[in-house]
């Protein structure tokens, strides 16, 4: 199925007092940039991480953001400042022996200091990598199915407006079959205009209209616009990614319509390649948001 390249996911995992958060968001671009923010401590898991959402996201401008919270007895560390304790305390009694202030601490008191307490997260590295893995897969695939869904609509989108231009494409070609007999009729009754005879020169008139018609014969602009439609229809039905294909065959199928426009001397032709050009490029702002 086609995804879209906006989307969002968002997980949850707890387990034994720890509890792992993912969020994911996307926005559209042009390559696969993926920033990771996470506690610091997790850094060394970076690289396990973003090769993670790689496998699963394969383009647009990805931001995760990754919390841990740990109430567990693992991968928590109580360290006590001993020497800035013991500079505390001398201090204070050094002021308490200067000022008569009772001097009257308990070691709550002490550890309520600043800096006197640190907690530290050093888990089992292995164990987190396991369960962050768990939580990062879930919130992935909810990512995913939104970018899913949005690609659906986009789909049935895309496949009325290049349903709508294969109509156009036909009425073109009704047209295109009929220029060169309006062209004759009107250079005899020209060529009879002005030398005042019913009489024509037929080899001379043969010549202009194979030069006209080399001119102003559109159809192998037709017959290659009618494949890059068919190209168009096929895409839809694959699964991404698929936009970089999708951005480069509506650019071919652009160059055949203004060929078209410029060689089909026809204003009802004219008018056609102009609904042409605006649908494509409603296509082409679509296709800007296909992974």
């Amino acid at each position: 199925m086609i995804r879209s390249m906006t989307g969002f996911g968002r997980s949850v995992y707890e387990i034994d007092g720890r509890t792992y958060t993912v969020e994911i968001k996307s926005v559209n671009h042009k390559y696969n940039d993926i920033n990771i923010r996470l506690p610091k401590f997790l850094n060394p898991l970076e690289d396990e991480i973003r090769k993670q959402i790689q496998n699963g996201i394969s383009r647009g401008k990805v931001d995760v953001f990754i919390t841990f919270e740990n109430y567990s007895d693992k991968g928590i560390n109580i360290k006590i400042n001993k020497p800035l304790a013991k500079e505390y305390l001398q201090e204070l009694k050094s002021l308490a022996d200067e000022t008569g202030i009772p001097y009257e601490l308990s070691i709550i008191d002490v550890s309520k200091l600043p800096d006197i307490l640190k907690m530290e997260e050093n888990g089992d590295e292995e164990l987190i990598s396991e369960e962050l893995k768990i939580a990062l897969t879930d919130a992935i695939n909810n990512f995913v199915d939104m970018r899913t869904k949005e690609g659906e609509k986009l789909a049935e989108d895309m496949k009325k407006r290049i349903d709508w231009i294969e109509v156009k494409v036909k009425e073109i070609a009704q047209y295109s079959s009929t220029l060169v007999e309006e062209y004759i009729e009107k250079l005899e009754a020209r060529v009879k205009e002005i030398m005042k005879t019913d009489v024509v020169d037929e080899t001379r008139l043969a010549q202009e209209i194979v030069i006209y018609s080399d001119k102003c014969s559109i159809e192998e602009e037709l017959t290659r616009l009618n494949s890059h439609i068919s190209q168009f229809n096929e895409l839809l039905k694959t699964s991404s990614p698929i936009g970089k294909k999708f951005d480069f065959l509506v650019q071919e199928m652009n160059r055949e319509v203004n060929t078209i426009g410029s060689k089909a001397n026809c204003l009802e032709i004219t008018n056609r390649v102009i609904d042409i050009k605006t649908e494509i490029e409603n296509i082409r702002e679509q296709i800007q948001n296909i992974e």
